[in-house]
């Protein structure tokens, strides 16, 4: 798949195995049973995804209850994660994608503009998988701030 290549609902949510920060392997198949909103971010500690993520973690609670799960993918070395994860008080798994192939398998990594500059790389996007592996709901280009709340509405949770 390439990077321009978007996912849609209804399709499969390509599987992944990734370090997370606590050096734990977490793998997309783990969830089966369950939906989990899997989503994509640029760097661990920057503004915007440190927004974002403090964001999941507030509204944690009405994700769970929804029986749905929380996975933050970036392409930041566990070590970095997990930094991140103890500064934010994080509780869900963030998970490392070093070499960008589930961001790109997923269109999460590619062309993008910003400032009115074309340049590659990570794609912020969401996606809520549903209990069977296959994409409920596909979000590309999405803004740090106010993105969860939206998704809640959006998602009815």
């Amino acid at each position: 798949m390439t990077a321009d290549t978007r996912l849609a609902p209804g399709q499969p949510a390509p599987d992944f195995s990734l370090t997370s920060d606590q050096g734990e392997t977490v793998s997309l198949a783990d969830h089966r049973g369950h939906r989990v909103l899997v989503y994509f971010y640029p760097a661990a500690m920057t503004p915007g995804c440190t927004k974002e993520a403090c964001d999941f973690r507030d509204n944690l609670a009405t994700f769970n209850d929804a029986d749905v799960a929380v996975l933050g993918i970036s392409p930041d070395k566990p070590e970095k994660l997990a930094k991140f994860r103890d500064k934010e008080g994080l509780t869900f798994p963030l998970l490392s994608d070093p070499d960008r192939s589930v961001m790109q398998a997923w269109g999460a990594f590619g062309e993008k503009t910003m400032y009115g500059k074309t340049t590659t790389g990570v794609i912020r996007s969401t996606f809520l998988v549903d209990a069977e592996g296959t994409i409920e709901e596909a979000q590309y280009g999405v803004k740090a701030t106010g993105h969860v709340g939206r998704l809640l509405r959006d998602l009815k949770l």
